[in-house]
């Protein structure tokens, strides 16, 4: 017998007793070396996620730390911004209250509107199913519409709202809609609402689209019942991944608002009753240049928008269970 034969083959393969004593740095290096292409081609994608979005919030934390008014140097300062913020800005403290009142509101009731619109609209026929789709999206991606509302609500006898109001004998003269505080927040949020059926919506339309169809035969079999149940238990377990996005999207456009307010309350609105953080951000940064102080607002609704997408991500995960 030759030595060749003689000698036992080795296995040169990676078994689970030498992966499990590799330690974190050793597993990682292994893992970019097997999967090397992978990581190549989403290059590109990572390079421009961390110049844009990384690089901007982690700079933006920094500056809230200094005192920065884009003509000196930045100034060392210390968490005196958020001292500031928290303890002596009376109008931050309001647009803290009307972003939160906003986003509890708007935010839960335009995610649940975009899911059950686009389960609605995926029970019709392709052609009127795109036709409805249109018509529920499109003023998320019109321009500047707010002067239908600005028509709706005007102050004076000529508006609808006060026009009906008047014919009606609910009114005996016009209301100041948009220059009242007791009205001016309800009437953006409802105009929010709205605006509201974008790209979540199109989103759970396309989750719906996208659902195996034999997941119901089997379910039937296995002793589901009636609509609801299938919703519960296979619908929106299916739709997990469109549902977290939607969640993202409805959560950032609930904080982020600001076009709404400024294009019908005014900036600033009357006695800051439609005030919210971002419009805050947009004095500061844009109008006063303030940068430090800015960077500091702008931290804040950064730490509230991921302490709220991790709850809400959170909760999601249970779904179907």
């Amino acid at each position: 017998m030759s030595d060749s034969q003689s000698k036992p083959t080795v296995n040169h393969k990676w078994n689970s007793n030498t992966w499990l004593k590799m330690n974190k740095s050793q597993r990682l290096k292994r893992n970019i070396k097997k999967h090397k292409h992978s990581y190549i081609l989403m290059a590109p994608y990572f390079s421009l996620f961390f110049l844009f979005t990384v690089f901007p919030v982690v700079i933006s934390m920094i500056l809230s730390l200094t005192y920065f008014n884009m003509l000196e140097f930045p100034r060392w300062v210390g968490w005196q911004n958020y001292a500031r913020l928290f303890l002596e800005d009376d109008v931050f403290l309001i647009a803290l209250k009307n972003t939160f009142l906003f986003a509890a509101i708007t935010g839960p009731i335009s995610y649940v509107a975009c899911f059950v619109f686009a389960w609605l609209i995926n029970e019709f026929r392709p052609k009127i199913r795109a036709f409805l789709t249109l018509i529920f999206f499109a003023p998320s991606i019109s321009g500047n519409i707010f002067f239908i509302w600005l028509i709706i609500f005007s102050g004076d006898s000529y508006g609808y709202a006060n026009g009906f109001l008047m014919r009606i004998g609910m009114i005996y003269e016009p209301i100041q809609w948009l220059q009242d505080p007791t009205y001016v927040l309800a009437i953006v949020m409802l105009v929010q609402l709205w605006l509201s059926l974008g790209t979540a919506f199109l989103a759970f339309i396309a989750g719906l689209q996208n659902i195996d169809q034999t997941l119901y035969e089997a379910a039937s079999i296995d002793g589901i019942r009636n609509r609801w149940q299938e919703l519960w238990y296979i619908t929106l377990p299916s739709m997990r991944p469109q549902l977290m996005f939607g969640a993202v999207i409805q959560i950032t456009m609930s904080f982020a608002v600001a076009d709404v307010s400024m294009a019908l309350a005014g900036f600033p609105s009357v006695q800051y009753a439609a005030h919210t953080i971002v419009t805050h951000l947009i004095d500061y940064g844009s109008i006063r240049f303030e940068m430090g102080y800015a960077s500091a607002i702008a931290t804040i609704l950064f730490i509230i928008m991921m302490t709220t997408n991790l709850i809400t991500q959170k909760l999601l995960r249970k779904v179907g269970e």
